[in-house]
């Protein structure tokens, strides 16, 4: 540092000045000069450390989407990609890499560099259920990455097909009673809030009912809709659609209140299943050790796209809920969801290996 290296110096020009006889108004004078180049230096320095060791972005974006294109975490990928490409002038590259509740795509990310150029659309199942579900995890699901923002969340919903000839929860129930394992539902992914969903319901109800694991929807909805399984637990935002044209009936929604944008369908809880909760969410995450000036700045990139009013209600429509946040939120977030799904995942008994 320029600025203290050179006290000795002035130390020494002091003390000679004083042997030399020299004034004291003079001896003052040198004296204040030396304090404004000491405090003009370190005043420099901090501006410095201040302003980011690189200059971002330079390159395409990778966004990572853990299961197949058409779900939620797809939908909020290519919205941020849209967006960010005009706002930022680089490319914007959506990156779907199905298997394992996410563990594939979040592997990826997690050992990636942590530059801003590799990003994760993180889920409720990949950062607060599979440390509990899977034996043994090639990442931690949280201290390997940097949390970037909350982006939306959105109800899960019970659906099933049209020729079980079922209408309500009740009905689904008294059925499944009589065919113990006779009965399936899907999700897209082993881990997922999806399938904690309907290990939820096996467990206040009693019923036995077989789980079938799909990479993502786009896999999962044909089968439904041909009858080779049952029912389906899938985000609101993807079923939506479906339910609307009355291809698929849908039973009830997983959030304590009715959906907005689906009104007409009833929550499980008030089907008798007091407490029954299981919201999908989403958030924006890097690789640890992001630096804080690239963090801040996907922050504030998230923030403005998500609150841009067109932005918002194409998502709302959607049955996607979008609420930005902060970083420190987000991790707080996460903490309270990895100990409520533990608990889910250990009365379960369900245990994997990746």
């Amino acid at each position: 540092m320029a600025g203290i290296g050179c006290v000795p110096v002035l130390v020494s020009k002091f003390l000679a000045l004083l042997s030399m006889g020299f004034s004291k108004k003079l001896l003052h004078l040198v004296i204040g000069l030396a304090s404004l180049i000491l405090i003009t230096t370190a005043q420099a320095q901090t501006k410095s450390l201040d302003k980011p060791n690189i200059a971002w972005p330079k390159q395409a974006i990778r966004i990572v989407v853990t299961f197949t294109p058409g779900g939620a975490p797809d939908i909020l990928a290519r919205v941020l990609a849209e967006n960010w490409q005009q706002t930022l002038g680089v490319p914007i590259v959506v990156d779907n890499r199905p298997g394992y509740g996410g563990n594939i795509g979040a592997d990826l990310v997690a050992k990636s560099e942590p530059d801003g150029y590799t990003l994760l659309i993180g889920t409720v199942g990949i950062h607060t259920i599979n440390g509990a579900l899977y034996e043994k995890m090639s990442f931690h699901p949280i201290d390997d990455f940097t949390p970037i923002s909350f982006l939306a969340s959105t109800p899960n919903v019970l659906v099933v097909n049209k020729r079980l000839g079922v209408n309500n929860l009740h009905e689904l129930i008294e059925l499944a009673k009589t065919k113990p394992n006779e009965l399936t539902f899907g999700s897209s992914g082993v881990g997922t809030s999806l399938h904690m969903s309907g290990e939820l319901l096996k467990e206040m109800t009693g019923v036995q009912i077989r789980h079938i694991p799909y990479k993502g929807r786009a896999q999962s909805l044909p089968d439904l809709l041909s009858g080779r399984i049952s029912m389906l637990f899938d985000n609101l935002s993807s079923s939506l659609p479906l339910i609307k044209a009355g291809e698929i009936q849908a039973l009830g929604v997983t959030t304590l209140k009715r959906s907005p944008v689906a009104p007409e369908i009833p929550t499980m809880a008030e089907q008798g299943l007091p407490g029954f909760e299981a919201t999908s969410w989403f958030s924006l995450m890097a690789p640890a050790n992001l630096p804080s000036s690239i963090q801040k700045r996907l922050n504030t990139l998230t923030r403005e796209t998500l609150n841009i009013p067109e932005v918002r209600k194409k998502l709302l429509t959607s049955g996607l809920d979008p609420a930005p946040g902060s970083p420190e939120d987000l991790s707080k977030l996460m903490q309270v969801e990895s100990n409520k799904w533990g608990r889910v995942v250990y009365k379960s008994g369900a245990k994997l290996e990746q």
